[in-house]
């Protein structure tokens, strides 16, 4: 396993997908539908050009499980995105991360999995961030606080819907579902909402579905040539990054207990990453 690599991997996903959480905060004046129309179509030309080079089965092998995890990824995205609106980027991101807990939620039904006490303490201490971003952050509203949870439980089912794929579809193929179902769903619904963009928006809008799809092949990478407890909390770089440019670039201000709560959540989040990893080795 080559470490820098893996760093530099992590590292260039991170900040392409930080990057496309600014542009979606810099056209927050568009209508929701309308970022999602342009963000899922740049990465579907690209999915689908590879899809064609590669020869591989467009419809895929496990066809509900692929329109399910389509439908349940859109919705989480447009939520996100509509959050953008009400909160900061940093504390978005960092709320959307909370998937992974509503994800070890579902999978107690779903698949069986179990979840031990010290996961339980994790988690609590992730919920503990939230708490204080509602509680003692003025800048954090219920429309936005709704939003950006509900777009991070529907990204949960997306988890579960990934894992029960599992092998039988290539990740560029289900990728693929995910954008043109996006690409569709905002196409029709932006309709009655449309503004054709002026100036650099273009750019912007452009730019969504490039540096969405780049993040998403970095870190598709990274998880390929190394280990999960490795690669996973290099994810929350993704939250470092869109505070710094939020800051740099957007002139967000973050308070004390925004910037408190977001390194709770993050915490609780790497913490379980890390345990869950020592897991494994005893339960083979």
């Amino acid at each position: 396993m080559n470490l820098k690599k893996v760093l530099t991997y992590m590292t260039l996903g991170a900040l392409s997908f930080t990057i496309m959480n600014t542009m979606v905060k810099q056209l927050t004046g568009y209508n929701v539908y309308e970022i999602v129309f342009f963000r899922a179509l740049g990465s579907l030309v690209i999915t689908m050009a590879i899809i064609y080079r590669l020869k591989l089965n467009f419809w895929g092998n496990e066809k509900k499980l692929l329109v399910l995890r389509a439908i349940t990824g859109t919705s989480s995205m447009t939520l996100f995105f509509a959050s953008m609106k009400y909160l900061s980027a940093a504390t978005a991101v960092s709320l959307r991360y909370l998937a992974p807990i509503f994800s070890a939620i579902f999978a107690i039904y779903f698949l069986k999995e179990k979840i031990k006490l010290p996961q339980w303490l994790f988690f609590i201490v992730s919920f503990t961030g939230v708490i204080i971003l509602k509680g003692f952050d003025t800048n954090v509203n219920n429309i936005g606080l709704g939003l950006i949870l509900s777009a991070a439980v529907l990204s949960g089912l997306v988890y579960i819907c990934i894992g029960k794929i599992g092998k039988r579809d290539h990740p560029i193929v289900i990728i693929n579902y995910f954008m043109l179902a996006a690409t569709l769903f905002g196409g029709i619904m932006v309709i009655p909402y449309w503004k054709t963009p002026i100036g650099s928006d273009w750019l912007l809008f452009s730019g969504l579905g490039i540096f969405g799809f780049v993040g998403q092949f970095f870190m598709t990478k990274a998880f390929q040539i190394a280990a999960n407890n490795l690669v996973a909390p290099l994810k929350y770089l993704e939250v470092l990054f869109t505070g710094i440019l939020g800051f740099v670039w957007l002139g967000e201000i973050y308070t004390v207990y925004s910037l408190l709560g977001i390194v709770l959540i993050v915490s609780g989040l790497v913490a379980n990453v890390v345990y869950k990893s020592k897991m494994k080795p005893k339960q083979v």
